[in-house]
């Protein structure tokens, strides 16, 4: 069942995001969905991006990327950052060249911000100034919020109408934007956040919470059998620390605890469980909140084979209405 581009209609391309909460099924059921619909995968996980970190991130494994191509999985070493505005820019342009080779693009992940950035736009443009920054910074601190957004108010008023939130951290960056590079941050927003060359359907697993939770735990169990733990230990002996941004998440800090002789093995695995779970919840709180999203009620046993079909029959449907 392949996946055919429409090339003479004056419509973009529909491409598929399977996006969700963690351990909710979308590994699995994207490498279905690749091999039936001609796909190939493009994680949209901030974490798999990093060599190293195979374990504690829930990497489809070396044969499963042999058997389908993916995209952005152990592109980077974990020292470097690597920031959801250049995922943005650096996705759109591999999902064109996909679907000029006649593939389905699939963006496959659960960081928000990532799938965001890909689908709707993400700024992340220059005018980054440590001085400038630091100076904003101490003047919230000794004039108050307040004392910034009347400069905002006068140099980028637009800016400040379109925060959903004023918070410091966003004044702040608005202004260092202004003051770097002349120009309001708000006209950098209207260049860069243009909208993409197609169209994506988005799906997620909607699981009954205490069935999703058992799967988290589960996962967690697996992982330690599977040697997260030499895992972590490996990446400490090549000299990355739990201080790189990396390696500050859930699944790798709790390790750290452990191997430092701060917490024993079974509060290790409590840790990862219950902050695994806690992470999940805020993933479904930001997923909830995009109303194009259509949620596939899932229910344990389900078997991930004949949910595909149905995935690809009702996506296929989608692109011959148009």
């Amino acid at each position: 069942m392949p996946h055919k581009q429409h090339s003479q209609s004056l419509t973009p391309p529909r491409i598929l995001a399977l996006v969700g909460p963690t351990a909710s099924g979308k590994t699995p059921l994207s490498l279905f969905l690749a091999q039936m619909l001609d796909g190939e995968i493009v994680s949209a996980d901030s974490r798999q991006i990093y060599k190293f970190l195979d374990i504690g991130t829930a990497k489809p494994t070396r044969s499963e990327r042999r058997r389908i191509v993916h995209h952005f999985i152990d592109i980077l070493d974990p020292k470097e950052n690597y920031s959801a505005g250049q995922y943005g820019a650096n996705a759109r342009k591999v999902i064109g060249e996909i679907i000029k080779r006649g593939k389905l693009p699939i963006i496959v992940g659960g960081s928000g911000l990532y799938v965001k950035a890909v689908i709707d736009g993400l700024f992340d443009g220059p005018g980054k100034d440590a001085e400038i920054r630091e100076r904003l910074e101490e003047q919230v601190r000794s004039e108050g919020i307040e004392s910034l957004v009347t400069v905002l108010r006068q140099v980028d008023a637009l800016a400040l109408q379109n925060m959903k939130e004023v918070t410091p951290r966003r004044v702040i960056r608005a202004l260092e934007v202004y003051y770097v590079t002349g120009k309001p941050i708000s006209e950098f927003h209207a260049e860069q956040e243009s909208k993409p060359d197609f169209d994506a359907v988005q799906l997620a697993f909607k699981w009954e919470r205490k069935d999703l939770y058992t799967r988290i735990d589960q996962r967690v169990d697996r992982m330690i059998a599977a040697g997260l733990v030499d895992e972590v230990r490996g990446l400490a002996g090549k000299g990355y620390t739990r201080h790189l941004n990396a390696l500050n998440t859930v699944g790798y800090k709790e390790v750290f605890d452990f191997l430092e002789g701060l917490i024993d093995l079974t509060a290790m695995a409590h840790l990862i469980k219950r902050n695994s779970r806690r992470f999940a919840k805020r993933q479904i709180t930001w997923f909830n909140a995009d109303r194009r999203i259509r949620w596939i009620p899932m229910t344990v046993g389900r078997d991930y084979s004949s949910l595909a079909h149905e995935v690809a029959g009702a996506f296929q449907a989608h692109v011959k209405e148009r």
